[in-house]
């Protein structure tokens, strides 16, 4: 059974980095595609960014919002299973709880529909 676990949410200050943590188990993260989504309160999950199973990095066009450009960037260690979202320059804005989710296919998705495991989420609040 695959399972994606999300780690490393926090209380930060604004300006400050933070680098959150997707793990795969269950299977190979080679087969998967990793995508990040966050959700702001009292607003619907959004898309941040994403990573399919053959290293490529969705398009910040299509997959984020004009305030996480330059700001989050997206890795992929096979080796560790793990999809990791570094995000700089944390602004209170990007207080959310934020979620991965896995699909086999190898193409990036917004339609959360489409998104096969997701996990728990972790909280990332930016507050001075």
């Amino acid at each position: 059974q695959v399972q994606v676990v999300e780690s490393g949410g926090g209380l930060v200050e604004p300006g400050e980095s933070l680098t959150l943590s997707c793990k795969l188990s269950g299977d190979s993260l080679g087969y998967w595609t990793i995508g990040w989504f966050r959700q702001a309160p009292g607003k619907e999950r959004e898309a941040v960014l994403c990573s399919t199973r053959d290293s490529k990095i969705a398009d910040y066009e299509d997959y984020a919002e004009d305030s996480v450009k330059g700001r989050f960037t997206i890795s992929r260690h096979n080796g560790k299973s793990t999809v990791d979202l570094q995000m700089n320059i944390l602004k209170p804005e990007d207080t959310a709880i934020y979620y991965c989710a896995a699909r086999r296919p190898s193409m990036c998705t917004e339609d959360q529909e489409l998104w096969r495991y997701w996990g728990q989420g972790t909280q990332v609040t930016v507050s001075s």
